[in-house]
């Protein structure tokens, strides 16, 4: 009997900025790469391990009744090295939203607002280690 993963894993974050091109500017910097799509109104990333795609959309196509700032699902993203990404985007313009925070066995957490008004969680997960070196 076949089975089917309802949730597969995610497939496009997207975050919305009124400052578009201001937003393509700062996550080019913060990823160290310009990004792959780049029309006017929409821009996406492809980063990380599993080539994960983050989406940036001019805030006015927001769908109707979207409230400005924070708000929706936090999404962490994994890094080797939490305290030092935290660093780097604060020093980037992007202010704390949440502090770094232990989790328990080995998961540590941390959240900022980037400059353009959206959550971006920060997380050093093992599991997530151990995933990647099971792939190899």
């Amino acid at each position: 009997m076949a089975t089917t993963n309802t949730l597969r894993g995610f497939a496009t974050v997207t975050f919305f900025a009124a400052d578009h091109e201001g937003a393509r500017k700062w996550y080019s910097e913060l990823f160290g790469i310009p990004p792959y799509f780049d029309k006017p109104g929409y821009i996406e990333f492809r980063v990380g391990d599993y080539q994960h795609e983050i989406g940036i959309i001019d805030a006015k196509y927001a769908p109707k009744g979207a409230q400005p700032g924070p708000g929706g699902a936090m999404i962490y993203w994994h890094t080797d090295d939490l305290k030092g990404t935290l660093q780097k985007l604060l020093t980037m313009g992007a202010t704390e939203f949440e502090p770094v925070t232990e989790r328990g066995e080995g998961f540590i957490t941390a959240s900022v607002l980037d400059p353009f008004g959206n959550i971006l969680g920060i997380m050093y997960n093992p599991h997530y280690v151990a995933v990647v070196a099971a792939k190899k």
